[in-house]
Parts: C-alpha cells; structure tokens; sequence
C-alpha cells in the first residue's frame, strides 16, 4: 500500500461514517503515523507504507470512528497557527476561541506592554498565543486545575513564553492580586441540563468543569464580573467567549458592573461569539 493509497482507504472510512471533517481528519492521523508533514504527504504519495504503519493507522481511525475527537487521539490541537498539547484535563480549544486574540491584538497592537489576565486558562491557548503576538507582553494565566496549569506550562515553554507567563492555582479571581490592562476568558457556558445533550465528542472528553456554566450558563461570568473592579486597571479591557445565544446576558452584567463601550464581535458564521467592555 502507498502513502496516497492509505491516504484514500482513511478517507473512505471516515466519509462513510458519516464524520463531516474526514478528509482533514483522514489526514492528521495518516501523517502522524507516518511522521510526514502535509507536504512530505504530498511528494511521497506513491511511496510503500510498512504494513506496521498501516495497522497503526486502522488502530487510530477506530478510535476517530469511535467518537474520539483528533486532538484527543493525538495529543494536541493547532490553534491561531500553534501546535498545543491537550490533555483530559484541558478543554479542547478551538477555532472560535481565535477570535478572543483577533480581538485583543486589533485593539492594544503589536507594542502593547501591559499585563494580560486569562481566566481558566486550560492549555494556556489564549495567553501563549497572545504574548506570542505581543512580544513586549506579560501574562498571568489561572486554572483551578494543577494539571491543566502543567500543560499551559509545558505549551508556553514550547512556544518560548513560558519567562513572560505566571501560573496561578485558584478559582477564577479568588487567587490574583495586582492589576491588568486586558482580563479575558472562555468560561464554562453551557447550562447543566444540556450537557448530557451534547455531541460524544464534547460530552465524553472534554472535562465537565470546563463545559458546565450552571443553570443557565452564566455561572462563571457572574462570579468574574463581579469581583473584575479589584484587579482592573483604569480603562481596562474585557473580553468574554460566550455561547451563541449569552451576547446579551453577558452585556447584561457587564452593563450592571459599570462596565462601559460594551460590544459583541461575531464569529466567521455571523454568530455573536465574544462580547467586550471597557472598565471605567
């Protein structure tokens, strides 16, 4: 069999499940087996495969077929250009989440030498890929959980952030001190009662910390807005992932935190995925 042969057998099993992302999945997987980039993919197309590599790769398709998301299966998650490691103890992050550093770089620019707060920071995606952008940067990134605070670690010193970045152990604000030109976070949205609703790649591996946000899912923004005056410097900025249908909850309680120039920002599909807000 050859490397597009594999390739192409991968593919078919995917499509034929029913899995929309099959043709990238198809080949994430085979090129990891493989140990080949995109492009080695490509000029090694009609090259023989071991038969040990083909049994590999019919061991991680089975688990792809199984509902496993990608990221779980190889252990990482490309995200604003960066590859993170992700672990059980990690939400998987994702594509919408890009928007939050679209956002905050659009706004401070390229010299921007404040203090960044990130706010259950799980593989430290949003921080690491900031001070990745803003080299003049300082970050502080806090999780509840200690192992999750060890993979943002190990993916800041990968990228070559880890001197610019604290981590902090603590609920949400209850362990900062000091005060921050930008306050950001991708809290937990999702209302408890749609959880077990959710599709088995979200439900059965990321953590439910990260995804259950209470009742009505607004939990955890509750709990950051009301305690943001003590760590905010004067005309500080705020920015919030929220759920498709929170833009106007969350602009709600910023609005009754006396916060100011309060916005949503939509995502690439039109959702209104972020909200932001000035601390004054």
């Amino acid at each position: 069999m050859t490397v597009a042969e594999l390739l192409a057998l991968a593919r078919r099993q995917l499509t034929d499940a029913g899995i929309e992302t099959a043709h990238l999945d198809a080949r994430l997987l085979a090129a990891a087996v493989l140990g080949l980039s995109r492009e080695e993919m490509l000029m090694k197309a009609h090259e023989a495969v071991a038969e040990t590599d083909v049994d590999s790769c019919q061991l991680l398709l089975e688990r792809r077929l199984a509902g496993e998301p990608v990221s779980r299966i190889l252990g990482y998650r490309e995200f604003w250009g960066l590859d993170f490691m992700v672990t059980p103890a990690t939400l998987d992050p994702r594509a919408d989440s890009e928007l939050l550093v679209e956002l905050v770089t659009g706004q401070v620019g390229r010299g921007f030498s404040g203090r960044i707060l990130d706010l259950g920071t799980g593989t430290g995606c949003l921080p690491v890929a900031l001070l990745n952008e803003l080299p003049l940067a300082h970050a502080t990134a806090v999780d509840l959980h200690p192992e999750a605070l060890e993979c943002a670690r190990q993916n800041a010193n990968a990228h070559g952030v880890l001197d610019r970045l604290e981590l902090v152990a603590g609920s949400w604000l209850e362990p900062v001190t000091g005060n921050y030109d930008i306050v950001l976070s991708n809290p937990p949205y999702i209302a408890t009662a749609v959880i077990e609703g959710l599709m088995d790649e979200v439900r059965l591996h990321d953590p439910r910390l990260a995804l259950d946000g209470g009742a009505d899912g607004l939990a955890a923004y509750r709990t950051i807005i009301d305690g943001l005056g003590a760590v905010m410097a004067s005309r500080g900025l705020v920015f919030f992932e929220v759920g498709y249908d929170q833009a106007e909850a969350v602009m709600g309680l910023l609005r009754e935190g006396g916060f100011t120039s309060i916005a949503a920002h939509k995502d690439l599909a039109g959702q209104r995925r972020c909200v932001s807000a000035v601390y004054s």
